[in-house]
């Protein structure tokens, strides 16, 4: 006998606002409680230190975690000069400690060369994984691993504010995927030549996402409790905050078919858009306005099926 999962088939994507102290998947596994849902994922983990927004994709919504994890964000991060740690932020042991000797024409400067493409190490206290252990795992017992540099763009920096008597900047980083934003810090430090570790990382925007529609964990135990008991009336307040899931996938083309192609389309059969060119690469897909899951287009120019939804079929 199949296994039955537990919970509701919902659909959609939820802009949690992570608060700091828990983890990016103790945040994904409350707010999957609190919405009684069979299946959840977040789009791209915050350190424990880092608060802000963490996309939550419910259901089928979860077949497109790979768009959020792609695209770009944006980040306020707050940094302290002349102190390096062994994590390059706060919650790490201070191993080397400067005198702080800057301008703020020099700083600025220094901000400003990060502007554009480079190539980035990730951080010994990273999530990525060597040999199916991820990085901070070595880097707590003492072990140095290969690590491979990354490609990573930096659209926007600028400095928001210096503290010259707490030795404090304030900066917000608009950056390409898989950016490590504990590393800039780092790295300024050793450019200013003086050392420098995160004390504040908020994740202010995913993609086009914005912030002002971010809710956190406290807010929707607030909705649930001033609503009856009744999960239906609960389930329909929780509902009513999730996004359409074709919002992770706005900078996609879309096509549009009628009723009968958008079914065959489900059942993942090819069909043929007369008088319409399909577009290359991969395609949104709209039945009669209603999204119905990502095509691409064929040999021949027709239009196939990549990921069709459950819930179109």
């Amino acid at each position: 006998m199949a296994k039955r999962n537990k919970g509701r088939p919902i659909d959609g994507i939820l802009l949690l606002d992570k608060a700091q102290g828990i983890s990016s998947n103790k945040a994904l596994q409350q707010a999957k409680f609190l919405f009684g849902a069979q299946k959840a994922g977040h789009t791209g983990a915050l350190d424990p230190l880092a608060t802000g927004m963490l996309p939550i994709c419910f259901g089928e919504a979860t077949k497109f975690t790979q768009f959020l994890l792609d695209t770009d964000k944006t980040y306020v991060v707050r940094a302290k000069l002349g102190e390096r740690t062994t994590t390059s932020d706060s919650d790490g042991e201070v191993v080397e400690t400067r005198e702080v000797n800057i301008t703020r024409e020099q700083l600025e400067a220094e901000v400003a060369s990060f502007l554009g493409e480079s190539d980035q190490y990730p951080s010994m206290y990273s999530a990525l994984k060597y040999q199916g252990q991820p990085l901070y795992k070595y880097a707590r017992e003492g072990i140095e691993v290969p690590r491979k540099c990354r490609r990573i763009t930096v659209f926007s920096i600028s400095l928001d504010e210096y503290d010259a008597h707490a030795f404090e900047i304030q900066m917000t980083v608009h950056v390409s995927k898989g950016t490590y934003i504990r590393t800039i810090v780092d790295d300024l430090g050793e450019k200013l030549g003086c050392g420098a570790h995160v004390i504040m990382l908020h994740r202010s925007e995913v993609g086009h996402y914005p912030s002002e529609r971010m809710i956190s964990f406290e807010r929707l135990e607030s909705l649930v409790e001033s609503v009856s008991e009744d999960l239906d009336a609960r389930y329909a307040v929780l509902d009513a905050l999730l996004l359409p899931m074709d919002t992770a996938l706005v900078d996609l083309p879309s096509v549009e078919i009628d009723a009968d192609q958008g079914k065959a389309f489900s059942h993942g059969q090819v069909v043929k858009l007369d008088g319409q060119v399909v577009p290359e690469g991969i395609i949104k897909v709209m039945a009669n306005g209603h999204f119905i899951g990502l095509g691409e287009r064929n040999p021949h120019g027709h239009l196939k099926a990549k990921r069709a939804l459950s819930s179109a079929q």
